[in-house]
């Protein structure tokens, strides 16, 4: 059986990044030269993660052959690759993915820890919608509250009985915000 060694040299350029397995637990994300680490999902999100994705898959955009997915690269420009938590492509998106033109997510969702430093965290919600991402939920699971950013300058929050809502890009992606964090 052959031991896993975890990488200790740090890529140079986004083709090193590419192939790059640090091995140790945590996200990163390719910013300009700059590797950013993020802690990856937590257990306790797990719950929070099946609720978005059970709702999704109620909605017509699913039965159109869109996926919310967990994880999935995203080239913002030729120096910049983020990795949200989750991410919606559509249908057409998926059917044209073999094409070179990156995909850009029409709704991306971040689910902040304590860990989480909002400076860059903005920053990277500035960087999605410089890039064509329409809508942004930021969840924050131990707040209990959701922030739904439909530009970089409009925001909802909500907490308790309030929905959150996945319009205008995915009709029917509605929940309340209390029943996300049961």
């Amino acid at each position: 059986m052959e031991a896993f060694v975890k990488q200790t040299t740090l890529p140079g350029s986004l083709a090193e990044f590419d192939v790059w397995e640090p091995g140790d637990g945590f996200k990163y994300e390719w910013n300009d030269g700059e590797i950013v680490k993020f802690e990856g999902m937590k257990k306790k999100h797990l719950k929070l993660m099946r609720s978005l994705t059970r709702l999704f898959k109620e909605t017509s955009a699913y039965n159109q052959g869109g996926e919310l997915v967990h994880e999935q690269d995203v080239m913002l420009t030729g120096i910049q690759l983020r990795r949200p938590d989750l991410a919606y492509f559509s249908g057409q998106q998926i059917d044209d993915s073999g094409n070179a033109a990156e995909l850009i997510p029409a709704f991306v969702i971040e689910v902040i820890s304590t860990f989480d430093q909002i400076i860059p965290v903005k920053a990277k919600l500035k960087e999605y919608f410089q890039h064509g991402v329409q809508l942004v939920w930021l969840i924050y699971p131990d707040d209990r509250l959701v922030e739904i950013y439909t530009s970089f300058k409009n925001i909802q929050v909500c907490t308790d009985g309030d929905i959150c809502s996945g319009s205008p890009v995915l009709t029917g992606f509605e929940i309340m915000a209390s029943n996300l964090f049961l």
